[in-house]
């Protein structure tokens, strides 16, 4: 018998002083052993579902194979507060050996909203010893393993330097500059974008809570909706997007170094544009030596600041040239209100999937949050950002028509005609420093963390990064870059058929099958006997819920890219709207999938959060 004494100011429990005899059935034919003292354990239990009626303890899944279950007592909540003793009998196994005597490593810091019975007892046997939190090798390593109490630094300011660092960046100005070339007055596009941002508020944070609650990353909540092994699918679609995008922003910043290049050396032969490659090799190597700039991480944390005070020196630049305001923004909508609701939908899926990424994979950030509330209010300065950076760039693309004479929406092109060496210096800076801060956050962390999925004992978060700009050669950056449809209609669009479904069968999971609820031993556990197992550590439902929610895309994708010349009126409407309609018809699917077919009837622990009290 194990007695615990429940003291609810601190709601800790210790296990007294208790030793046990073994029940060895050899030792009824050796008086010594029958005798012998086995030794005692240091074992951890949970109180959940804590009401006033009663509570239930349960035993971790590591200590399945050591003990059976136990008995599951009742008390009252006046027993409680009167600190009577609790008793919780458990029977050792024939093969219960030893096990580590020290406290779980993800034991919160916090004050609980759910019990935690942690027994404290002292081994008589100085054997080697096992870590009670046993995760199988093949599915975890120092970068994916649960954040610690320790690690959770992230207060409500810091995640808003990180969007800020984010927002204000080549890509962000792009987008805004390409819905004035499309055609939108700088009011819509400003509506357009805010709207978008508003809207992807939803998925961010609640992506983003059992990031902060459990303190896992992506890859491996995605282990939850579609199986310990499945994970790979989803995050590697998700590593694709990534690589894409790291390629897009370091060729922007290959091609501010082009900018400083002298002009006899851009006017050599080898500045040559060559059809097959897309650009010329000096062009291309000035994207190569972009990719080191990645050394320069540490400038992250002091980029918001900075960030602002350079943007707010281009918009001075804009407004003092083009002579105030009033000529800044005078180009007015060049479309009928049926054209421009025609470019209105596409434009804000192109702006839901600008972000849609980081609303995947927020966890990975979110996992260092102190607090749900330090997590959401760090998301909320989304749309102020994006639609004070979108002003911007809508403001200055728009100067650009009274200045120059013609609209010019890409930002390096707009520092060619700028000139002035003092001038593109500090343009250029800010260009490669925001560079720098959206591909390390937003580009390297997601792609890095599903290769070390992948394979935890082949690849570190450091190794996955180098890959990851490798693999961002292989897309050709410049080609999406050619023109604002090809970056809106072909690849903001486009990808957002992939990560429209995932982020639906994600939610669906953690919210309307699991309640919140996830057990973090069985997301590193290959047991057939997980609740994350499935069929061969496959959800067949999540697959097939991703099929359904991509392949009605597919067409729309072949027509904008020209590989189809005609399609159905139903499939442009469905691409148009690609993150909408894949995300409900998948998560819809998903959901309805596991309740028809009683796929999640595996009962998990009620939660073993690292942070009980945020919930």
């Amino acid at each position: 018998m194990i007695v615990l004494k429940i003291f609810p100011d601190a709601r800790e429990a210790v296990l007294n002083n208790c030793k046990r005899r073994a029940h060895d059935p050899s030792s009824a034919h050796d008086p010594r052993r029958k005798s012998r003292t086995c030794p005692t354990y240091s074992l951890e239990f949970y109180v959940s579902d804590y009401t006033a009626d009663n509570m239930r303890v349960t035993i971790p899944t590591t200590l399945h194979h050591l003990y059976r279950y136990p008995s599951i007592p009742t008390s009252s909540t006046s027993s409680i507060t009167k600190n009577s003793r609790l008793s919780l009998s458990l029977t050792a196994k024939p093969n219960a050996t030893r096990i580590q005597n020290q406290v779980h490593p993800f034991l919160p810091a916090r004050k609980y909203s759910r019990l935690t019975l942690m027994a404290s007892s002292q081994s008589s046997r100085n054997d080697s010893k096992l870590d009670p939190f046993e995760p199988d090798p093949t599915l975890t390593n120092d970068d994916l393993r649960p954040t610690t109490p320790a690690e959770r630094t992230f207060s409500g300011w810091e995640m808003a330097s990180l969007w800020i660092g984010l927002v204000v960046g080549v890509p962000s100005y792009y987008l805004a500059g390409s819905l004035v070339d499309l055609g939108m007055a700088w009011w819509q596009g400003i509506a357009t974008v805010v709207a978008a941002n508003i809207i992807l508020l939803v998925p961010l944070i609640l992506t983003g809570h059992p990031g902060t609650r459990y303190g896992i990353s992506f890859p491996v909540l995605a282990r939850s909706s579609f199986g310990i092994r499945g994970a790979h699918i989803p995050t590697l679609l998700r590593a694709l997007v990534g690589c894409g995008w790291y390629g897009i922003e370091t060729w922007i910043g290959g091609e501010a170094i082009f900018i400083l290049l002298p002009q006899f050396i851009k006017e050599s032969s080898s500045s040559q544009f060559l059809p097959w490659l897309g650009t010329s090799p000096l062009e291309f190597a000035c994207f190569i030596f972009g990719r080191e700039w990645k050394e320069l991480e540490k400038l992250e944390k002091y980029s918001a600041p900075i960030l602002i005070i350079l943007t707010s020196c281009l918009l001075t630049w804009a407004y003092v040239k083009a002579g105030g305001f009033g000529h800044m923004l005078s180009i007015s909508s060049k479309l009928s209100s049926s054209e421009f609701w025609a470019l209105f939908f596409p434009s804000l899926t192109a702006n839901i999937s600008f972000w849609a990424t980081l609303a995947l994979n927020i966890p990975d950030f979110t996992r260092y949050a102190r607090s749900q509330t330090d997590q959401i209010l760090g998301h909320a300065g989304l749309p102020i950002f994006m639609g004070a950076f979108t002003f911007v760039g809508l403001a200055v693309t728009s100067s650009t028509k009274v200045i120059f004479g013609r609209v010019i929406s890409n930002p390096i092109q707009l520092l060619e005609r700028i000139g002035g060496l003092t001038t593109m210096i500090l343009a250029i800076f800010g260009i490669s420093l925001a560079t720098i801060t959206t591909n390390i956050a937003a580009n390297v962390v997601a792609p890095a963390n599903a290769l070390v999925n992948l394979s935890p004992s082949k690849f570190t978060f450091r190794r996955g990064a180098l890959l990851t700009a490798l693999l961002g050669i292989a897309f050709q950056p410049w080609r999406l870059l050619q023109s604002s449809e090809s970056f809106v209609y072909t690849w903001l669009v486009g990808y957002s058929a992939l990560l429209g479904p995932i982020g639906g069968i994600v939610l669906a999971d953690y919210y309307l099958i699991r309640k919140t609820d996830l057990s973090v031993r069985d997301l590193y556990s290959v047991s057939p006997h997980g609740a994350y197992y499935y069929s061969g550590g496959y959800n067949l439902a999540a697959m097939a819920a991703l099929l359904v929610g991509i392949l009605p895309v597919i067409p729309g994708f072949l027509q904008n890219v020209g590989a189809v010349s005609r399609i159905p009126e139903t499939f442009v409407v469905i691409y148009n709207n690609a993150w909408f309609f894949s995300f409900f018809l998948a998560g819809f699917l998903y959901w309805s999938v596991s309740v028809l077919t009683g796929k999640q009837k595996k009962s998990i622990l009620p939660g073993d959060p690292l942070l009980p009290g945020e919930t």
